[in-house]
């Protein structure tokens, strides 16, 4: 499919959904987006990895603006091809990635198209993998082999924000927490010791525990400790001499993975537990000092929109802020709808952030 970048971000939004891309089947979209920038843009210098396309510009200007987004989707639920609808009166699109995120590749792909004379150098990255396990993530695998593309002043990903400036993101920490007890035939109970018994203490912590909420750079984060599986037992006559529990911590980003964990262990002292990591990323400051940052606030004031706000839950905007490049959620598409059947994205969001960003872009926002 032949992608056009002058037409209008809805239009092209339709045309990105209608290429079917779930993870590690994104050559067919990673192809159309490579062939419209090579043909449909100039000034940039274009690289091809693998299902990533890298483009940037260099016009000497003082400062980067990074645009960043991933190509992928979960899988297809009978929502490809795109459909135009309405919803209480207003119009919407429903399909597979309409919001998470080829609304946002869109805008990002007309904008870099149509600014002839941009306020900022720029980098467009678009990847593959982002919606699997971080070992596939493409964006991952150029921060380790071609760094230097994620230098500059300020990143922002296209990830579903309604609109909003959603900055930073909470980091995340998985932590499987053991018992261990006797095995016993379960009529004859008192001779074993019940494994998941023992986590009585654990379920009661977590159901006490009160989150801590920060205030960073105006953004209120809220950190969250929960349980998330639970396993055990070996038969319906087995009294259990095995059990664990999975716990999540979502933390604010002013804490290292490393301090997380120890707040987590604080958490569960005492307890007679096996405690394990078995999964962290850190988290990313929101970085809005940043006189780019700044700009870009001013921006999207300056449309009229709702402004900025904290990032709940984990996004690549990590990898940015651990290069010290800060780095925002902003894109179309509410992301409680993300990865639903029923996806949909207002109409009205994707012209909005496209104009938000244009002015941002080009400097008409100061």
């Amino acid at each position: 499919m032949t992608l056009d970048l002058r037409a209008d971000p809805i239009a092209l939004t339709a045309a990105l959904v209608d290429i079917p891309s779930v993870s590690r089947d994104e050559l067919a979209v990673t192809d159309a987006v490579e062939a419209a920038l090579r043909a449909q843009t100039s000034g940039f210098e274009i690289v091809r990895d693998g299902n990533v396309v890298l483009a940037r510009t260099d016009r000497g200007l003082p400062t980067r603006v990074i645009l960043a987004g991933h190509l992928d989707t979960v899988p297809i639920a009978d929502n490809v091809p795109s459909r135009m609808d309405t919803e209480d009166g207003e119009p919407v699109m429903y399909g597979c990635g309409t919001v998470d995120m080829k609304s946002g590749d869109a805008v990002f792909l007309h904008l870099a198209a149509t600014i002839a004379e941009p306020a900022h150098d720029l980098t467009l990255i678009f990847y593959d993998c982002e919606e699997i396990a971080a070992e596939f993530n493409g964006l991952a695998r150029i921060e380790r082999e071609r760094p230097e593309w994620l230098d500059g002043d300020l990143a922002i990903l296209g990830e579903p924000s309604g609109g909003w400036i959603e900055a930073g993101c909470q980091g995340t920490l998985r932590v499987r927490l053991s018992t261990s007890g006797t095995r016993a035939h379960s009529a004859r109970a008192w001779l074993g010791d019940n494994a998941i018994h023992r986590l009585a203490p654990v379920l009661q912590r977590l159901s006490e525990y009160r989150a801590r909420e920060v205030d960073i750079d105006g953004c209120v984060y809220r950190e969250g400790l929960s349980a998330v599986r639970v396993a055990g037992g070996v038969a319906g006559n087995v009294v259990p001499d095995a059990a664990e529990v999975d716990v999540n911590f979502r933390f604010a980003p002013d804490r290292s993975v490393a301090q997380a964990t120890d707040h987590v262990r604080e958490v569960f002292a005492g307890l007679d537990l096996d405690f394990q990591v078995t999964d962290a990323a850190p988290g990313a400051l929101p970085g809005l000092t940043a006189p780019a940052a700044a700009n870009l606030i001013t921006a999207v004031h300056a449309h009229g929109a709702a402004g900025v706000r904290a990032k709940y839950g984990w996004t690549d905007v990590s990898r940015f802020a651990a290069r010290g490049v800060p780095a925002v959620n902003f894109g179309p598409g509410d992301p409680n709808l993300a990865h639903k059947r029923d996806e949909r994205v207002p109409l009205a969001q994707i012209t909005q952030v496209s104009a938000m960003l244009r002015s941002y872009l080009t400097g008409a926002a100061g």
